[in-house]
């Protein structure tokens, strides 16, 4: 791959991070945040994409999330074998940033594909996605844990994510603006991580 096609993949890259995957990613985890209101709450949300033609549900959800995630994680797996990593000889904040999302994205993969598998794959074969399937999922303490850190794996990704992308595509050039971005970010990534845990916690 030459470089200037690279610099080009890697922006469409980040870009497909943040619209659609991220924009996807928080209105998923605001779903399951209903979950806290409690199981009438979350069903009543979960049941709005029954409203929605299947057909039409078919092609937004290939167009707008699988196939935009597909690329983005298996194009963030190239990156993250391929890129190198500073932190032993230089240890910034950054490039420990750098680190955590490549690891995050390789996890993320993992993550996503096994709850794609328990929920969307378990509704196409017959299953009912609720609360209670939700429920029964993290009944299994194992099965929590690794939601958890699937979360807190997503909201940094998508947070560091965010930084990254505002550099990569020039809005945050200074390095004022990166320090400024840097801590808009983590507060985010605070935010929505403890938001969305207390969503998984909610099926408790």
């Amino acid at each position: 791959m030459s470089k200037n096609h690279e610099f080009y993949w890697r922006r469409f890259h980040s870009l497909l991070g943040i619209i659609p995957v991220g924009l996807f990613l928080l209105v998923h985890f605001s779903i399951n945040f209903t979950a806290t209101q409690g199981v009438e709450a979350y069903n009543n949300a979960a049941g709005m994409m029954e409203l929605i033609p299947h057909w039409l549900l078919l092609i937004v959800e290939w167009v707008v999330i699988y196939i935009p995630l597909l690329f983005h994680g298996l194009y963030g797996v190239y990156i993250a074998f391929t890129a190198t990593n500073n932190v032993q000889r230089f240890g910034t904040f950054r490039n420990w940033m750098f680190v955590l999302q490549r690891f995050t994205g390789i996890f993320l993969v993992v993550f996503i594909a096994w709850h794609i598998f328990q929920t969307r794959i378990q509704k196409a074969l017959g299953a009912e996605v609720n609360f209670d399937m939700m429920a029964e999922i993290v009944a299994n303490p194992l099965m929590l844990a690794f939601y958890i850190v699937g979360i807190l794996a997503a909201t940094f990704h998508l947070s560091n994510g965010i930084w990254s992308f505002l550099v990569s595509w020039g809005i945050t050039q200074s390095p004022k603006s990166q320090k400024v971005a840097t801590y808009v970010t983590m507060v985010f990534f605070v935010v929505f991580s403890v938001a969305f845990v207390a969503a998984i916690l909610a099926f408790v």
